[in-house]
């Protein structure tokens, strides 16, 4: 079963009353809108959740924000009844995000082997496996479950066929393309920022099976 992110892009809007001034956060827009695709490689770089490829995460495990908006409240309510519908509820600011070192690597290498094909133009990379029946035989490991965490040496790689097997470390960049299904989310993110300043834009979300 796989995993996917919901969740709001929040801003907080200062405003004057007879007291004083106060902040209130307010869901700007919902993920939903903004294309957000199932990706493990962002979800274990930023938030912690199937973090096969071994990041130190962003902003893993917050909870949900204290003074967080009424309509992600209200959400969370609605889903409160499933709890694999609703976990690892989690936030970061735009502010974080912009002093993020994007060429950090990961803290080890990825738990699933890069797979590579060959082609007329080079090897290709075709998709991540975290257990190759191929390469168990290939290389002589002892048998296990599909999907059961394996420790490969980095630099590691197997030919098996026409088909490339490589034990690699990604960088935060690798995990969270530039021109990729987080753009529309980080230009968001900016436009408000420079309205109502970096602190005051954050990102809650939550994850589901």
């Amino acid at each position: 079963m796989g995993t996917d992110m919901s969740g709001f892009v929040e801003c907080r809007a200062w405003h004057l009353h007879e007291e004083g001034e106060e902040s209130v956060w307010r869901a700007a827009i919902d993920l939903i809108f903004l294309n957000v695709n199932r990706d493990y490689d962002a979800f274990g770089c930023l938030f912690g959740v199937r973090n096969y490829a071994n990041f130190r995460p962003l902003a893993a495990d917050r909870g949900l924000p204290v003074d967080a908006s009424e309509t992600v409240r209200a959400e969370l309510d609605r889903l409160a009844p499933w709890q694999d519908q609703a976990y690892g509820t989690t936030w970061i600011t735009w502010a974080e995000l912009k002093a993020v070192d994007w060429n950090e690597p990961a803290e080890r290498a990825d738990s699933r082997l890069h797979q590579y094909r060959r082609t007329a133009d080079g090897w290709i990379l075709t998709g991540k496996r975290t257990w190759s029946p191929q390469v168990a035989q290939a290389i002589g490991l002892p048998e296990q479950e599909p999907g059961q965490a394996q420790e490969w040496p980095e630099g590691s790689e197997w030919l098996v066929g026409d088909t490339l097997y490589k034990s690699e470390t990604i960088r935060r960049r690798d995990a969270v393309l530039e021109p990729g299904d987080w753009k529309p989310v980080w230009t968001v993110m900016e436009a408000l920022a420079l309205l109502h300043g970096d602190d005051s834009v954050r990102l809650v979300v939550w994850f589901g099976n």
